[in-house]
């Protein structure tokens, strides 16, 4: 009889790339696994999981709008559907184990399996777990985590540390500086940073970067620079006859950009720290303000708290990056700790490792 796994949730690319990423290290585990996607309908794992091959269902599930609360009026109505709705997938599907990796289909999926008797592990990305996951912790029989002290979230015997997956494009990278720096068509002589703020850019880091651009091009540095969907456009109509920036609102060759990086200026999520990570850059991070728990803080300073890394909250990034950045690009000592600190903190083969503890429960 055929082995099958469920992989739940998705919203943002911070979910949706772990769970490409532990869905191709199950196949190349067991060829023999089947594998189905859920997500959440409209969403984008709706589009970039049938991109990577796999098939995927969506559910009729929203998330809780915290800047509008009158928007969840019909919440409990969707949540309500869309257990029924996760509880006809399992009934058609009958998974082995299904796998939660946040967003909004991860809850109903998981919370009616476990209502089923059907073995549930969840991928917490995060160093604060979110409220529905610390829920779903308790009838898990595996959590991995990716960070140290998530025994205050979850029961201690089910926690396993993992790491979080990083896209292979970017873990099994043997890129040069040299390459990337060629990539983008930039200046091998001078330092590189990179700037970006998720797939739909950073208004506060764009609107810094923008006003230093001057002084940060006087000190002899240059940009790849990632401004998300709402800038894109006046930015490279600015920039266009700027030599030293690249500037576009996606980078679709991130493992180019990492190569090519000596410092990058980021957010705080999950996935971009664990890419980080593995790349080994100095980095300076600026954690969105309005992330649920304000986890990307919490992220942030676990790795600030090992002089991992450096942070210039949101609020002050308007006259702090600027000096932050210009200093960091000054200390090659600096540079050089923060690489090495943050490097030690890599695991590589976080897909895999997920991947084994996943096949462990199927063969329980």
């Amino acid at each position: 009889m055929g082995k099958k796994v469920i992989i739940a949730g998705g919203g943002t690319g911070g979910h949706i790339f772990p769970a490409i990423a532990i869905g191709q290290a199950l196949q190349r585990l067991d060829k023999d696994i089947e594998l189905l996607f859920v997500g959440a309908k409209g969403k984008m794992e709706m589009e970039k999981i049938p991109q990577a091959g796999f098939p995927i269902v969506g559910l009729d599930i929203v998330g809780f709008n915290r800047s509008s609360l009158w928007k969840n009026i019909l919440l409990p109505l969707k949540l309500v559907r869309s257990l029924f709705q996760a509880g006809s997938v399992l009934k058609k599907f009958k998974p082995d184990v299904v796998v939660g990796v946040g967003g909004f289909a991860s809850f109903p999926m998981l919370k009616e399996a476990q209502r089923r008797g059907i073995p549930t592990l969840i991928q917490e990305q995060n160093s604060f777990a979110g409220k529905s996951n610390q829920l779903l912790g308790k009838d898990a029989r595996v959590i991995c985590v990716a960070y140290e002290g998530m025994d205050q979230f979850f029961p201690a015997a089910k926690i396993i540390q993992t790491g979080n997956p990083v896209r292979p494009q970017i873990s099994e990278s043997t890129l040069t500086r040299e390459d990337g720096v060629g990539y983008f068509e930039l200046d091998s002589a001078k330092q590189t940073v990179l700037v970006f703020g998720g797939s739909l850019g950073a208004r506060s880091i764009n609107e810094a970067i923008y006003e230093g651009l001057p002084q940060l091009l006087d000190h002899r540095l240059q940009l790849i620079w990632q401004t998300g969907k709402g800038n894109a456009a006046q930015a490279r109509k600015d920039l266009v006859q700027q030599k030293g920036v690249w500037a576009e609102e996606f980078i679709t060759k991130m493992e180019m950009a990492y190569a090519a990086a000596d410092i990058v200026v980021a957010r705080a999520g999950a996935m971009t720290i664990g890419e980080l990570c593995v790349a080994g850059k100095p980095v300076i991070f600026v954690p969105f303000p309005h992330a649920a728990e304000d986890h990307q803080t919490v992220n942030a300073m676990s790795l600030v708290k090992k002089d991992a890394g450096v942070l210039v909250p949101d609020a002050v990034v308007s006259s702090a990056l600027l000096p932050r950045l210009l200093s960091l690009a000054d200390n090659q000592e600096l540079q050089h700790q923060l690489s090495r600190n943050i490097s030690a903190l890599a695991i590589k083969d976080a897909d895999r490792r997920i991947a084994r503890e996943i096949i462990k429960l199927i063969n329980k």
